[in-house]
C-alpha cells in the first residue's frame, strides 16, 4: 500500500465520470435464478481467519486481485463461515446503505464490540432500539453544539504541544489519544482540563487510558476474537470492564442529583434531559453503554485517523508543505479547504474503520452472484477507497483530489452510512481540523523512519504499526 514518488497532479472529481462499470444490487426478484455465490481464496479457513485479524490490508488486496471485487471470506468463528461474502462495489454499498434495515441490518449487533459497549449502544443495537438510541443521541451533535468544542479543541491541542520533545523520536499515536481524551472528557462530562485525583471523573480518565494501553497488546486480537458470539464481557474484558464501568456509574449518579444539570451543556446533561417519543428518559444501563460507545470508539478512532493523518503528510513532502503554508498565512478559505481536503484523503487513504457489515435477510443480487438469505455482507471501505476507477492513482496520498468536490455517499465511508452512519461524525471532523491545524501552525515534523509504516489491525480498527513515529525538529508558541 505504498505509494508512488510524490507528484503533484491536477485536481480530480472522484465521482464526475461515475467510471465504475454497473453492478446491479438489492433485493433479489423471484425470477427463478439459483443461489450463486462468489468463490474464496484457496486458504484453510483458519489461515484466512488469522490473516483476516491480522493484517487485513494484505489480504483484502490479495483477494480482490486474485478473485476481482466480490469474493467469499471463509472463516473459521460463528456459524455463518461459509456464507460471509466481502464487495466493495459502489452500487452494492448504495443497494445495503439504502435497503430497509429490516431487510439489511447492521453485523454491529454480532461484533466484539457488543459485550464491551452492551447492547444498548446506538452502535450495536439494530432495528427499532438502533432508530431510539439514535433519536436521544441527536441533539448533543447540532451544529451549534459542535461550534461549542473548537476553543476546547485548541487548547487540548496546545496544552499537549507544548510537552512534545524537541529532536527526540515520539509516537505520535499515544499523544493524540491525550488531546482527544480531553476532548471527550470535556464535551461528554464537562471536566475542563485534568479531573481532581480521586474523582469518578479522574478515576475513569486513568481507566480509559488502561484499557486503550492493554488493548495494543498483541494478546489483545486472541481476547477479540474468543468475545464474538458472546452477550457479555469473559475473563480479563470483564475486569477491565469493571475498572470503567464503577466511575462511570458514580458519575451519572452523582449528575442526576446535581443542582445545575439542566443549565449544562455536556453531552451526559443533555443525555439526562432526552426523551424518546413515549415521553420515557435513558436508563442508567443505557446511559453507560452510550457514554462508553463514545469515550472508546470517539476519541481512539480519531486520534488514530489524526496519527495516520502525519504518517501521509510526512512521506509526501508536497502536501505537508503546502498544508503548513495556508495554515501559516492565516485564516482563509483556502485554508480551511485545503485542510479538509487532507483530512478526506486521510480518511480515504488510511480508513480507520476498514470494514463495516450487514445481514441480509432476504435472497440479495451483488452483480452477477445471487446470496441466500441470512448471508453476512461486509463492504471493505479500504478497497473502496482503493477503486482505481473511482480515485485515480489510489496508492498515491493527494489532498488535491478532494479540493471543490464533495466525498462521495457511496464512495467515501469512513463514517459508514445510511441509518447506521456514524453521530459523531461532525464533532470526529471539527476535532481533526482544530488539533491538523494547530500541528501544522505550530511544530515542524519529518518522520523517524522514512519508510512508511504498516497498517495493523487492532480490535475493528486499522491503526499504524508504530504509532505514527516523529521528531520535532521545531516548536513555535501557541
Amino acid at each position: 500500500m505504498n505509494p508512488p514518488a510524490d507528484t503533484v497532479a491536477a485536481p480530480v472529481d472522484p465521482l464526475a465520470s461515475r467510471g465504475f462499470a454497473p453492478s446491479p444490487s438489492g433485493p433479489a426478484p423471484d425470477d427463478g435464478r439459483p443461489v450463486h455465490v462468489p468463490a474464496s481464496l484457496p486458504l484453510p479457513r483458519p489461515l484466512q481467519t488469522l490473516r483476516f485479524s491480522i493484517r487485513q490490508g494484505e489480504f483484502m488486496f490479495r483477494a480482490r486481485r486474485e478473485l476481482g471485487e466480490t469474493f467469499r471470506f471463509r472463516s473459521a468463528i460463528g456459524e455463518i463461515d461459509e456464507t460471509m461474502v466481502v464487495t466493495s462495489h459502489p452500487d452494492h454499498v448504495k443497494s445495503l446503505f439504502t435497503a430497509n434495515p429490516d431487510d439489511a441490518p447492521s453485523l454491529t449487533g454480532e461484533s466484539p464490540l457488543r459485550p464491551i459497549v452492551g447492547p444498548n449502544s446506538v452502535l450495536t443495537a439494530v432495528g427499532p432500539r438502533h432508530m431510539r438510541q439514535r433519536k436521544l443521541l441527536l441533539p448533543p451533535f447540532h451544529g451549534e453544539a459542535i461550534e461549542r468544542y473548537a476553543e476546547m479543541i485548541t487548547e487540548a491541542a496546545d496544552r499537549e504541544i507544548d510537552r512534545w520533545p524537541v529532536g527526540e523520536p515520539f509516537a505520535l499515536a499515544p499523544r493524540m489519544q491525550a488531546v482527544t481524551l480531553d476532548v471527550i472528557m470535556s464535551g461528554i462530562f464537562g471536566v475542563e482540563g485534568k479531573p481532581a485525583k480521586g474523582t469518578p471523573e479522574d478515576q475513569l480518565r486513568r481507566a480509559i487510558r488502561q484499557v486503550v494501553a492493554l488493548s495494543t497488546r498483541p494478546e489483545a486480537q486472541l481476547v477479540e476474537l474468543l468475545s464474538i458470539g458472546h452477550e457479555e464481557p469473559k475473563g480479563i474484558v470483564k475486569f477491565l470492564m469493571g475498572r470503567l464501568d464503577r466511575p462511570l456509574y458514580a458519575i451519572i449518579a452523582g449528575r442526576r442529583t446535581a443542582a445545575d444539570v439542566g443549565e449544562r451543556t455536556d453531552i451526559l446533561s443533555l443525555l439526562l434531559a432526552a426523551r424518546d417519543e413515549d415521553g420515557q428518559a435513558m436508563t442508567d444501563q443505557e446511559l453507560r453503554d452510550e457514554l462508553l460507545t463514545l469515550v472508546l470508539a470517539g476519541h481512539e478512532t480519531t486520534a488514530n485517523q489524526l496519527s495516520w493523518t502525519f504518517e501521509r503528510l510526512l512521506r509526501t513532502p508536497h502536501a505537508y508543505d503546502r498544508l503548513r503554508d495556508v495554515v501559516r498565512a492565516g485564516p482563509s478559505e483556502e485554508a480551511d479547504a485545503y485542510v479538509l481536503a487532507t483530512i478526506h484523503e486521510s480518511m480515504r487513504s488510511r480508513p480507520v474503520i476498514p470494514i463495516i457489515g450487514r445481514r441480509v435477510k432476504r435472497p440479495w443480487d451483488l452483480g452477477e452472484y445471487r446470496l441466500p438469505a441470512d448471508t453476512a455482507v461486509l463492504i471493505s471501505i479500504l478497497l473502496v477507497h482503493h477503486r482505481e476507477d473511482v480515485y485515480p492513482d489510489p496508492f498515491a496520498f493527494r489532498p488535491e483530489r478532494f479540493l471543490g468536490v464533495k466525498p462521495g455517499t457511496y464512495t467515501w465511508l469512513p463514517f459508514g452510512g445510511g441509518t447506521r452512519r456514524c453521530l459523531g461524525a461532525a464533532l470526529a471532523l471539527a476535532e481533526q481540523r482544530v488539533v491538523l491545524s494547530s500541528i501544522a501552525r505550530r511544530t515542524d515534523l519529518v518522520a523517524a523512519d522514512p519508510a512508511p509504516e504498516k497498517l495493523r489491525h487492532r480490535n475493528v480498527t486499522m491503526i499504524p504499526a508504530q504509532g505514527a513515529r516523529v521528531v520535532v525538529r521545531e516548536r513555535r508558541p501557541a
